[in-house]
């Protein structure tokens, strides 16, 4: 008989040690290591045959792949590369109360609404009564999805794999499956190992879309083996904040489609509503694409509107889709020694090298005072190409002038003050001629013929350094005084 011995696995990466540790060699983690119990090999027997060989075939072939299935959830859609794929797996993370849940659920919905098709939701979590409570409150009660309260992945197996099986499989969650094959508890790195494995593969041999919801940790990383996100073919994050209505939907890995990609989800009383045109949301009022959305008599006067200092649209790239947000800055006279830096949605490494270059390259002073720059709506950025709107956004609060409401801004900056050129102008370009805006502080580059030709009606008034961009700001920064700091003082 097999005889069992104890081992200690990290819940973090997976790692295998032979006796506990306070913290893991391979990761970092601290008090990570968990105590597994593992069956000891067996030999194999003396004259057990190899295996078969396998036959290789070439790139073309006459098969055809099966058509996407369409969730009818736009956004949804979209993020997946234009539905899903049968025989697939994806993995959704984000905190706890995001929506996940709420999502899949109206995906399941709407599958099973369609002819022909039908969905399967099985939880570990949740009662039935719950979920029935869920989709009460959602309008979806009517739908003909099947629900069950089920753990174990040999009962989930025996129901799924067979020739009718549903087209769609939603797992809520993957760490609280088990096997009774292993000995140690959900949720550790063994179990949603295995149980991810076991499920992938019906999922593979029977063709329907596996969808598995995974625990986020404190860091804000999927919980578990860093396998599973290689096992799966897609990587779904939700993102938002609770404060905040806006929920973002971000592909951090698709076999099928486009990475980076996004979906954005309004939260509402009738579930997760999708947003078709995120530009005008995120804008928040700022500008004509949110002037359209609640009109003159809301937010006043063009003249009334631009007399914000301290603000400025950048037109950014999210996966494929160009995407208009309002980055808010406010420059303040430090109280303490040292100077605060307070960053929500952008990087705060960067905002210090901008505010660096500011000082170093363009005479300002301000790294001297308190920073806090804010990103509306809740939205994270990561791409270089908000260093000019960053900064358009400082000069603007330092100077106390504002930037023109009808323009939008997008720019990389380097260490020498110069700017950068970027990837995408012309989808940026078209977004914010679309939107209303009338003009365009972009990067001097030779393609000016074709970025005219994409934000017809726009603008475009290029930059060529940061220098150029605060004397448009601030003519005279050396006879402006803002409090205690005078700005534009020779270092």
């Amino acid at each position: 008989m097999a005889r069992s011995q104890a081992r200690y696995a990290c819940q973090q990466c997976g790692a295998i040690y032979a006796r506990w540790t306070g913290r893991c060699e391979a990761c970092g983690a601290w008090n990570s290591l968990v105590e597994e119990l593992a069956r000891a090999s067996v030999p194999a027997a003396p004259g057990r045959r190899g295996g078969r060989r396998i036959g290789f075939v070439g790139l073309t072939g006459e098969s055809m792949l099966p058509p996407r299935r369409l969730t009818g959830i736009a956004e949804l859609d979209r993020v997946c590369g234009g539905g899903f794929v049968p025989g697939s797996t994806l993995l959704v993370g984000g905190d706890p109360g995001i929506g996940k849940s709420t999502l899949l659920l109206q995906a399941a919905a709407a599958i099973a609404m369609q002819p022909g098709l039908s969905a399967a939701y099985l939880t570990g979590e949740e009662a039935i009564d719950q979920i029935r409570l869920r989709a009460a409150r959602l309008g979806i009660a009517e739908s003909p999805v099947l629900l069950a309260a089920e753990g174990d992945v040999e009962n989930i197996l025996a129901t799924l794999d067979r020739p009718d099986a549903p087209d769609l499989v939603v797992v809520d969650s993957i760490q609280t499956m088990y096997s009774e094959a292993l000995d140690s508890a959900p949720g550790t790195v063994s179990q949603v190992r295995g149980a991810a494995q076991t499920l992938i593969r019906a999922a593979k041999r029977r063709g329907f879309v596996l969808v598995l919801v995974g625990h986020v940790t404190k860091e804000g990383v999927l919980a578990g083996p860093r396998v599973l996100e290689h096992m799966v073919d897609t990587v779904l994050y939700f993102e938002g904040e609770r404060g905040h209505q806006f929920r973002i939907l971000r592909a951090v890995k698709n076999r099928f489609g486009a990475t980076d990609e996004i979906g954005v989800f309004e939260m509402s009383d009738h579930g997760l509503v999708e947003v078709p045109n995120p530009s005008a949301l995120f804008l928040s009022g700022h500008g004509p694409g949110g002037q359209e959305e609640k009109g003159e008599e809301d937010y006043g006067k063009k003249s009334q509107r631009g007399s914000l200092s301290g603000s400025a649209v950048f037109a950014g790239i999210e996966g494929t889709r160009p995407l208009l947000v309002e980055i808010q800055a406010l420059v303040a006279p430090a109280v303490l020694g040292t100077p605060r830096r307070a960053v929500v949605g952008w990087d705060a490494t960067r905002l210090a090298m901008i505010a660096a270059v500011l000082d170093a390259r363009c005479g300002l002073s301000v790294g001297a005072n308190d920073i806090y720059l804010n990103v509306a709506g809740g939205l994270r950025i990561a791409e270089p190409a908000a260093d000019l709107a960053v900064a358009a956004a400082l000069v603007s609060a330092l100077t106390e002038t504002p930037v023109p409401a009808d323009a939008v801004v997008f720019g990389e900056i380097a260490l020498s003050g110069e700017v950068r050129r970027v990837g995408h102008s012309e989808l940026r370009l078209k977004e914010a001629a679309k939107l209303g805006f009338a003009e365009a502080w972009i990067p001097a580059r030779p393609q000016a013929r074709r970025e005219s030709a994409a934000g017809e009606g726009l603008a475009i008034l290029p930059i060529g350094h940061l220098a150029e961009l605060v004397a448009r700001l601030a003519p005279s920064p050396r006879r402006a005084v803002r409090g205690r700091h005078q700005i534009g003082a020779t270092p």
